[in-house]
């Protein structure tokens, strides 16, 4: 929003929500309708292409977005490192109001327009027509308006609301209050209707233009160079006539210069051309790569959790990941990315993070929690993992930590098969399981004597056990099997605080994966189920209350925090992806996997000493 809001500064159907896409289903459906009954020599797809045209639109946004933040995360020829935190992500959510604001008045100009119908496919004329106006009247219209955007009295009421993005990403380009796009379609409209009018239009010139439109404004927005210094050098009068996304990045830190819209001819016309340019284009061109300090190794859980990968939808993965009624529509495009994952076999960058004087990564293993969970697959994924940590060790990382089933004792015992594999390594592997069992442990409400541990047993849940235990805190448990493991790890004075019980009394249960429908039956009401799993809890009970999985809130210099882990909420971020960061952080030179448990309560203090809080705590 602008520091004033002027008039015109809401879209008109910002009420109607995520059902704002309702607003051309009439016009939709007309276009339909009208090809299919009319006899073939009268149909015209001039009409009936115009929805598809603002579908290939969005997804032609969609590949800018997620190659932009792929490669800012990696880092090579990153432009600006600032931050973007969640206040940008919820502010450019409705990047797609200024297409859908297009489309209908596409609609619009075909209804009122009779020399808008039947459209050939190409016309020369038309073509070099739609250029040359372009490179004249809209670029040099563009460049005073702009200018006068940058007036205190309209920069405060509407163009500040897009400089309020220091940091860029493509979509911020087309994020301006509803007035602004008026103006600018104003502007594009010029090439467009003149064409229509002198009879010189074709798809291909509209759809071309458009396009032209969206690559350009994308490209400028990006935060990355990619634009190859030769092409200068074999076409110098180029840099006249095409701008790079530097150029623009300096716009948006310097706000008074580099105000052309795509082509640089008017600043150098009317020194407005930053003096920068030149060297933050060269600068950017040889950057390379970041080495990350941490790396967190993640995976895929669910077939549409692709969609809120931070390389994904920006608006999912700012959220909690829950499932979405529309994402079964995209059936086609899920169905794509899955054979995609199955084949691709290189874990990949989704995001990037600063913590104090630490540079963060989140890698990923494409393969979905089902697949963890096949025997045939184990090898190949434990090569992905292998694999992610020699790179790891290559790089120079510090510590990488095991997220979710990537350290899953069937899979690699914990992390122990690569270590035995390569006894050299420099790069610490931890599962963090010391962490997530102090976690565990403290959230446990004070004065409780008496739980249930319900659950697939695994190291977490051993430790939790044993640390109770020897608490002198009543462990119960609701099978023989269960109770005959954790018996076997107990101590004889100990395994006195270990109770075989068929019914669970105590009102705090510690659960794990492998806690059914029926076992949450037995529990009493108003009974508190804590997760020791790297996985929810599925909630089966409305008179019981269900705790996160072990997570904490993240302190406010963790930086570049626009996406949520998995079904985390906002700046939580799960144990085992904080542990990694604390070994780093404290230079704790020890691998934690396998067998091997960190020191709990020395862990646990270093969390909070850090600024990592537990999710009971509130948080301003």
């Amino acid at each position: 929003m602008a520091s004033k809001p002027g008039i015109l500064t809401e879209w008109p159907w910002t009420w109607l929500g995520n059902f704002k896409y309702i607003v051309l289903a009439p016009w939709v459906a007309h276009s339909t309708y009208s090809y299919m009954v009319k006899d073939k020599s009268e149909r015209d797809l001039t009409h009936l292409i115009i929805f598809p045209f603002l579908l290939t639109r969005m997804i032609h946004n969609q590949i800018w977005i997620s190659l932009s933040r792929y490669r800012t995360a990696k880092g090579s020829n990153r432009i600006v490192d600032k931050n973007i935190e969640f206040e940008q992500v919820d502010r450019e959510r409705n990047w797609d109001d200024q297409i859908i604001f297009n489309g209908i008045l596409f609609y619009i100009g075909y209804h009122y327009l009779e020399q808008s119908h039947y459209m050939p496919w190409w016309r020369t004329d038309g073509v070099i027509l739609t250029i040359l106006l372009h490179t004249g009247p809209v670029e040099f219209l563009y460049y005073w308006l702009h200018r006068a955007l940058h007036h205190h009295f309209l920069y405060s009421r509407y163009h500040s609301h897009h400089h309020s993005s220091i940091v860029t990403e493509p979509i911020t380009s087309v994020i301006h209050p509803f007035g602004e796009h008026i103006a600018y379609f104003i502007l594009f409209a010029i090439p467009m209707l003149t064409t229509v009018l002198t009879g010189t239009a074709s798809l291909i010139s509209f759809a071309g233009y458009i396009t032209y439109i969206d690559f350009m404004n994308n490209m400028g927005h990006c935060n990355f160079e990619h634009i190859p210094k030769r092409i200068f050098s074999i076409f110098p009068p180029l840099k006249y006539l095409m701008y790079t996304p530097s150029y623009h990045s300096l716009h948006h830190t310097q706000f008074r210069t580099n105000y052309s819209l795509f082509m640089p001819f008017y600043d150098y016309v009317y020194g407005t051309m930053d003096k920068a340019s030149d060297e933050l284009y060269e600068s950017s061109l040889i950057r390379k790569e970041d080495a990350p300090d941490v790396v967190h190794l993640t995976h895929l859980t669910t077939p549409e959790s692709i969609y809120h990968l931070r390389l994904g939808f920006a608006h999912l993965a700012s959220e909690p990941h829950k499932s979405n009624w529309y994402l079964w529509l995209m059936w086609p495009l899920t169905l794509w990315s899955m054979m995609v994952t199955w084949i691709y076999g290189r874990t990949f960058v989704v995001e990037r993070n600063v913590f104090k004087h630490l540079n963060l990564q989140t890698w990923a293993v494409p393969k979905y929690s089902i697949q963890y969970l096949m025997h045939w697959q184990r090898e190949p994924i434990n090569s992905m993992i292998e694999e992610a940590i020699l790179e790891a060790d290559d790089k120079g990382t510090k510590v990488l930590s095991l997220g979710l089933l990537n350290q899953d004792e069937k899979l690699n015992a914990n992390g122990e098969l690569f270590l035995r594999k390569h006894p050299q390594l420099r790069v610490k592997v931890v599962d963090g399981s010391s962490l997530a069992v102090a976690v565990v442990l403290n959230s446990i409400p004070k004065g409780t004597t008496q739980v249930v541990l319900r659950g697939n047993l695994s190291k977490v849940a051993y430790s939790v056990a044993l640390a109770l235990c020897k608490g002198g805190i009543q462990v119960f448990t609701l099978y023989e099997d269960e109770y005959k493991k954790l018996k076997a790890k107990l101590s004889s004075e100990a395994g006195n605080n270990l109770i075989l019980s068929k019914q669970g009394t105590p009102k705090t249960w510690l659960v794990g994966d492998g806690l059914t429908e029926s076992d949450q039956s037995k529990a009493s009401k108003g009974t508190m189920f804590i997760p020791f799993s790297q996985f929810p809890t599925k909630k089966t009970r409305k008179d019981c209350l269900y705790n996160s999985t072990p997570a904490m809130f993240a302190p406010k210099h963790l930086e570049n925090v626009d996406s949520c882990e998995n079904w985390l909420p906002r700046r939580v971020m799960s144990a085992w992806r904080i542990a990694g960061i604390l070994h780093a952080a404290e230079e704790w030179n020890v691998h934690e996997c396998g067998n091997m448990m960190f020191d709990i309560e020395k862990i646990w203090k270093a969390s909070l000493e850090h600024g990592f809080r537990p999710l009971t705590d509130k948080v301003d």
